[in-house]
């Protein structure tokens, strides 16, 4: 009788075949973009800091926010003093 591999090693096997289809078949462009948005997003919403401290999330979240507040209205003045010149 042939022994039969447990159906855990089985699941994660068929997970890692169809891993490596959706990799080889996936455009690249649109696989960088999702990338791309989602680490962003996990950015923002402080994913890598440590989610048991809710100060600090909170506080990473409204210091990320804040940065990108100043950026945009650094950005606004920079070009309202390019077009003023």
């Amino acid at each position: 009788m042939m022994h039969q591999p447990p159906e855990d090693e089985r699941q994660r096997e068929a997970k890692a075949i169809l891993e490596r289809v959706r990799l080889e078949t996936e455009p690249q462009v649109g696989a960088h973009s999702q990338a791309m948005f989602l680490k962003t997003r996990e950015h923002f919403l402080a994913r890598d800091v440590d989610q048991k401290d809710r100060i600090e999330v909170l506080g990473t979240r409204i210091g990320r926010l804040a940065g990108l507040a100043g950026l945009l209205v650094f950005i606004l003045l920079l070009a309202r003093q390019l077009m003023a010149g």
